[in-house]
């Protein structure tokens, strides 16, 4: 089932006046369950295209859909409701609120939701049990590891149970042995929970794990298999 397409996407900067492309003629379609990476070198468009794929950014032209619907007329606050209910997001530097436990971190968004407390606190419990970080519970972000904030992040990005999780550069900050355990952690969620995983990244291990593989140079989809 297609949850993403896009038809004809170009995204162009200003760089002091001057135009840069930054994205040409994009067209892509997602289905459902997909574990995609999005490759490429530094400076080819790798996060411009996860941006507007997380409706961040808009396009310059062309347009993106989300279950049929086109999402580039959207309004900010149309947009803003989307990412909160059908959006799970995790960046390379984690993002984590830092006065608040990783608990209250994942319980976030079901709060702005409107979720009652009970509930969101079930529904949290339980996913760091499944996630092997309910020991984490009561810990704030700094007193965890990059590898156990990098856990907790997922478990925030996944607690809606949203349409797509996009992650950018996930394993940047963390070793090899915890990239590894956090890539195992995201596979792991996209068979069981059939939750899509579109990432954007350079790491040779993310980029071995892809089950589909979209390689970006100078803006524009050159591979893709």
């Amino acid at each position: 089932m297609e949850i993403l397409r896009t038809e004809n996407v170009n995204k162009i900067y200003r760089d002091n006046g001057v135009p840069v492309q930054a994205l040409k003629d994009i067209n892509l379609k997602i289905s459902k369950g997909e574990y995609l990476v999005i490759a490429g070198p530094s400076g080819s468009g790798k996060t411009t295209l996860l941006n507007l794929l997380g409706t961040l950014d808009k396009p310059t032209s062309g347009k993106i859909f989300f279950e049929n619907s086109d999402y580039t007329s959207k309004n900010r606050k149309e947009l803003s409701e989307f990412r909160l209910r059908k959006l799970g997001f995790v960046f390379q530097a984690y993002n984590l609120i830092p006065v608040l436990t990783a608990l209250e971190n994942i319980e976030f968004s079901m709060m702005l939701l409107g979720i009652p407390e009970k509930e969101r606190r079930e529904r949290a419990m339980n996913l760091m049990a499944e996630l092997g970080i309910d020991d984490l519970a009561d810990k704030k972000p700094n007193e965890m590891s990059g590898g156990q904030q990098q856990r907790v992040a997922v478990a925030r990005a996944i607690v809606n149970n949203p349409l797509i999780v996009l992650a950018d550069e996930p394993t940047a900050n963390l070793d090899s042995a915890n990239g590894s355990k956090l890539l195992d952690l995201m596979e792991k969620m996209n068979e069981e929970k059939n939750i899509t995983f579109i990432f954007s990244s350079h790491d040779k291990q993310v980029i071995e794990r892809a089950k589909r593989l979209i390689i970006l140079k100078d803006g524009q989809i050159v591979n893709e298999n």
